[in-house]
């Protein structure tokens, strides 16, 4: 799942090897463009969280509802994917847009893909090529996407978790956000009833690599408290930052959890659900 900046190095220029710009901001969705149009990693093809990595916006479906999955498959086609390219996503804060990348690629049923630990960061004190020229597209990818339903929470589980208690619903988002104290993003603030609070970074290292696998099968572990991995739904604002959990439970062994898309912001579309704050 994850690869780092030396191994990368190893196959730039490789045909069976598709490195991706993920870089983004999500109160300036022009950022990622224009930094990759500046300067990025030598062959990378830039992947716009807003459209490759995101599905029509309805109202009710939130912030980054899914792609189609063929549709998701077909913009890696375009950059001459097949089940068997190797795939690397990066971004430049801790993974949170590559790791989306990442999720929504072994959803489809694509295996060979990684997150590049630490990144841009990692990339660029390494002193490795960067380059401004955009790599031609070169199409004739044969990715065909196989959408594992089994990897999703509905919200309509979710709703019906808050009776049950069957599950474990973990929100990615700072603790200020999970406690309804502030919201920068949605326009409600607060969080689903009963959820746990695990912040993504809290699964990083001062150069935004990923902690070591022991560490967070301690910490997710204790969190869980004895309940399986498959019996957790991850979420956050919009189902992007609660994929490095995702990311992080998996690279501890913790395998089979769940990701709510929608998560807080389709929540909140219907005033009706419940919302706690404190």
């Amino acid at each position: 799942m994850l690869i780092d900046v030396s191994g990368l190095r190893a196959h730039l220029g490789d045909p069976q090897w598709l490195i991706l710009d993920c870089r983004h901001d999500l109160t300036d969705h022009a950022r990622g463009r224009r930094l990759y149009g500046e300067s990025h990693l030598s062959g990378a093809h830039f992947m716009p969280v807003e459209t490759a990595l995101a599905g029509e916006k309805t109202g009710i479906n939130g912030r980054h509802p899914l792609p189609a999955p063929q549709a998701f498959a077909e913009c890696l086609n375009q950059l001459g994917a097949t089940a068997t390219t190797q795939i690397v996503a990066y971004d430049d804060v801790g993974g949170q847009y590559a790791a989306r990348l990442w999720w929504l690629a072994r959803w489809i049923g694509l295996e060979h893909v990684h997150v590049l630990d630490g990144g841009w960061s990692a990339w660029t004190t390494a002193g490795y090529p960067l380059d401004a020229a955009v790599p031609p597209a070169p199409g004739g990818g044969t990715v065909q996407a196989r959408a594992d339903a089994s990897r999703i929470a509905t919200t309509g589980e979710v709703l019906a978790n808050l009776t049950s208690g069957r599950h474990l619903v973990v929100d990615a988002r700072a603790p200020e956000r999970y406690r309804g104290e502030v919201e920068p993003i949605d326009r409600v603030a607060g969080r689903i009833p009963s959820a746990a609070s695990r912040f993504f970074k809290a699964n990083l290292n001062a150069d935004l690599t990923l902690r070591p696998p022991a560490d967070l099968r301690r910490e997710f572990g204790s969190l869980l408290g004895g309940r399986p991995a498959t019996e957790v739904i991850h979420q956050c604002g919009s189902g992007v930052t609660a994929c490095v959990n995702l990311l992080a439970m998996e690279h501890a062994g913790l395998t089979g959890s769940r990701l709510y898309p929608g998560s807080w912001s389709e929540w909140i579309a219907d005033p009706a659900r419940p919302v706690a704050r404190g």
